[in-house]
């Protein structure tokens, strides 16, 4: 039985990125592609990582926690460690999340306070005729 291999280009249609984003995550060690001549050749753990990555970072995490999540895969523990700290950073993302929303709601409390203060200040002005 021959392994799923992907050129660089299908992985890249496939997961609708550009081929300068996988080579980017290459390069930052995370992908290690064989060579056949000039053309990269991926398996199907490589796709597994790429779509890892790009999970991680719809979530919000950095590319270090991306990095260091797939750095833990581990199938003879069926990832345990990796899920159990997986689980942790979602935790801190979701409090991040929430900060950042009590954070927005008082902006726009603040935003409308500003804008009521306009308002007002516009109708003690005396129109020019």
């Amino acid at each position: 039985m021959v392994a799923q291999t992907y050129s660089i280009s299908e992985l890249a249609r496939e997961l609708d990125i550009t081929t300068r984003t996988i080579r980017f995550y290459e390069e930052q060690g995370m992908l290690a592609p064989t060579r056949r001549g000039q053309e990269r050749i991926y398996t199907a753990k490589d796709r597994v990582v790429l779509k890892l990555i790009l999970r991680g970072k719809r979530i919000g995490f950095s590319l270090a926690e991306c990095k260091s999540l797939i750095e833990l895969y581990d199938p003879q523990d069926n990832n345990r460690n990796q899920l159990n700290i997986m689980l942790g950073k979602i935790a801190e993302r979701r409090l991040q999340l929430e900060q950042q929303l009590l954070d927005i709601q008082q902006m726009q409390l603040e935003l409308d306070t500003a804008e009521e203060r306009c308002r007002a200040a516009l109708l003690e002005i005396p129109e020019a005729h």
